[in-house]
């Protein structure tokens, strides 16, 4: 059973915060995997219980920007504010290898 199945069939639906910056993660990992490790392959999990939401993003890339890309970009930075809102954990960097990996768990709780 995945965790969204679970969480259905639980009853428990995630806060609307929580949700959304799920969400703005996962589309800043995956916009990064474009303009930073193309062309790569990704992969994309998201579990969540009634305690907490955890995310993952790998892509297969070089594990650095392959495309001139004009600006800093605040992703990374973003992306660990979002989690930090509640008190969670992030991760992010090149694996061994090749690749990189964004890593997310947001707690929360079981508030809704």
């Amino acid at each position: 059973m995945r965790g969204g199945e679970e969480i259905s069939r639980l009853g428990v639906r995630l806060p609307e915060g929580v949700e959304l910056s799920v969400y703005r993660i996962v589309q800043e990992a995956l916009t990064n995997v474009v303009k930073h490790a193309a062309p790569a392959r990704c992969w994309i999990s998201v579990v969540a219980d009634v305690m907490e939401v955890r995310l993952e993003v790998i892509d297969d890339g070089p594990g650095r920007r392959t495309l001139p890309i004009e600006g800093t970009g605040h992703g990374l930075i973003g992306m660990r504010e979002r989690v930090m809102m509640y008190d969670g954990v992030f991760e992010a960097g090149r694996l061994p290898g090749r690749g990189f990996r964004v890593s997310a768990r947001l707690p929360y709780g079981g508030i809704s």
